[in-house]
């Protein structure tokens, strides 16, 4: 018999596997044994007041056997001599696209600029210890994706995009903890997801698909008027009737390719910033009400804004890393990008966000020139100004948050889990100034939500410009029947769940069209 209960508990028993235990086995007055096992289905921490409290949603079971678990192998067919299916970029969405593809009985090709998950660690060493970046592996080129190495954020909006559970059950399945298909705002942490990648990549291999390291695409062939393959750089010819181009937000040389080859390509609103961090125990003590968390996992906060005057626009938190680091995340020499990521745990002493401000078309008229493109190379400009005002290397500018707020200089800053180094700049040098017109009413107005978020002791690094692409390919049915646009880079996606999902759409999407010729 299976009895559903909801519940709101103290953190103390919520999260603690024994007290839960001896608190369900009381609730019920019933002997321990004869509680067959129970299953946590859903997990959400409630701090809008104190004292705060975790929802449970739980299954008890008693008189049944636990429920057998699914082997997502069993799924996949053989498909080594089936019709091959060229994707472009071994991110989740190309991932993902490769294991639906295979469901359906079609090879997946895998062609993937960097290289494997494992071999990339050496590379990210190299950008924080020796400011050297390697434009084809680094944290947002390589297998798995940019997601793999910036903590691994399992949370979405797009619920009605696709199949959530499948995706999670799949990732569980790879070897990522059965705790994200419980949790409300999941994550796997950026040290469990490189074998989580690798094992997806295995159950491909296994499956009869194909996975190309250090393959940079050069060239899409068509012939009569219809895609046969793609070319990369080293003059390999990969053949296929179909193309899912996945290639993730930061490949501009894609983008340059495909305007120069005549594909339609969109300008596309994004955002760019500045990354703050702040102690972790500081902004625990302000949503959870007080200093010791206990039980309770490193606190996050989400903060938006609209800003209302001659032009509207937003600034938000993005991509909120509780106990993590900040990175470096830019794809080439002589550029200063940053971005966040979180271990499993999340117990770094430091919590980190991008703060950012919304831009569109008219923030870069001045690179009209570059048509489609503008938005790329405004992006461009900022993120190499602010390597040039640091100093050419990796080390990102930096300004303490008040100093910012009050246009003056930094004397020192603070420690900061940012390895490559910081460099006391004004930020207003490095940003355009609607930009840092806009951060700054943002930061006021959070000052007001969060008691106590507005200190001296935050700092802020420069730049968070790499939230999203610049660009849109658009899905054109009469001229890019074999050329599938795909995820983040495409501008379909944002984040591994949602790219994940596109994946699988656009897996689909081959599958319909090959059926159809």
């Amino acid at each position: 018999m299976k009895t559903s209960i909801s519940l709101s508990l103290p953190p103390q028993i919520a999260l603690d596997p024994k007290k839960l235990d001896g608190y369900l086995v009381k609730k019920f007055q019933t002997r321990a044994h004869e509680v067959a096992h129970y299953k946590v289905c859903k997990r959400s921490i409630d701090a809008r007041k104190a004292p705060v409290q975790v929802q449970l949603q739980i299954d008890i079971y008693t008189d049944e056997p636990d429920a057998i678990n699914f082997n997502y192998r069993d799924q996949l067919q053989t498909v080594g001599k089936k019709k091959p299916v060229l994707i472009v970029g071994a991110g989740p969405a190309g991932l993902f696209a490769a294991l639906r593809l295979i469901e359906i009985g079609l090879k997946p090709v895998i062609i993937e600029r960097g290289k494997d998950v494992r071999s990339r660690r050496r590379d990210l060493v190299a950008i924080n210890k020796q400011h050297l970046v390697n434009p084809d592996s680094n944290y947002c080129f390589g297998e798995g994706g940019a997601g793999t190495f910036s903590d691994g954020k399992l949370y979405t909006r797009s619920r009605k995009r696709g199949d959530i559970k499948k995706i999670l059950e799949i990732l569980v399945s790879h070897g990522a903890p059965e705790d994200i298909l419980v949790d409300a705002h999941p994550h796997i942490g950026t040290n469990k997801l490189p074998s989580v990648v690798e094992e997806i990549r295995e159950s491909i291999l296994m499956s009869g698909g194909e996975v190309h390291f250090n393959s940079a695409i050069d060239k899409v062939i068509v012939r009569d008027s219809k895609i046969a393959g793609v070319l990369d750089r080293s003059g390999h010819r990969y053949q296929g009737d179909a193309v899912i181009l996945a290639t993730g937000h930061s490949a501009r040389d894609i983008y340059v390719m495909l305007h120069t080859a005549g594909i339609r390509i969109e300008p596309k609103p994004f955002a760019l910033g500045v990354r703050v961090e702040h102690p972790q125990s500081l902004i625990d003590n302000i949503q959870y009400h007080g200093e010791n968390r206990g039980l309770l996992p490193a606190a996050s906060y989400s903060l938006s804004h609209q800003i209302v005057g001659d032009r509207k626009r937003g600034v938000f938190s993005f991509c909120m890393c509780p106990g993590g680091f900040i990175v470096p995340a830019t794809t080439t020499q002589g550029e200063i990008v940053v971005n966040g990521m979180s271990p499993s745990r999340r117990d770094s002493k430091f919590a980190n966000s991008g703060i950012v401000v919304a831009v569109s078309q008219r923030d870069f008229t001045k690179f009209d020139e570059y048509g489609p493109l503008a938005g790329m190379y405004f992006q461009q400009s900022i993120e190499k100004n602010a390597c040039v005002i640091a100093g050419n290397r990796q080390t990102a500018p930096a300004q303490r948050l008040m100093d910012f707020l009050k246009g003056r200089m930094s004397s020192d800053l603070p420690d900061t889990s940012y390895q490559p180094g910081v460099s006391s700049q004004r930020l207003r040098d490095v940003l355009p100034s609607q930009i840092e017109d806009g951060i700054k009413h943002g930061f006021r107005a959070f000052g007001k939500k969060l008691k106590g978020y507005l200190t001296n002791e935050a700092v802020l690094l420069g730049v968070e410009s790499r939230t999203s692409s610049p660009v849109k390919i658009p899905r054109d049915p009469i001229t890019l029947q074999q050329l599938v646009p795909c995820g983040e880079g495409a501008g379909y996606a944002g984040g591994i769940m949602s790219a994940a999902m596109d994946g699988i759409r656009c897996a689909e999407a081959v599958a319909r069209m090959y059926k159809s010729n």
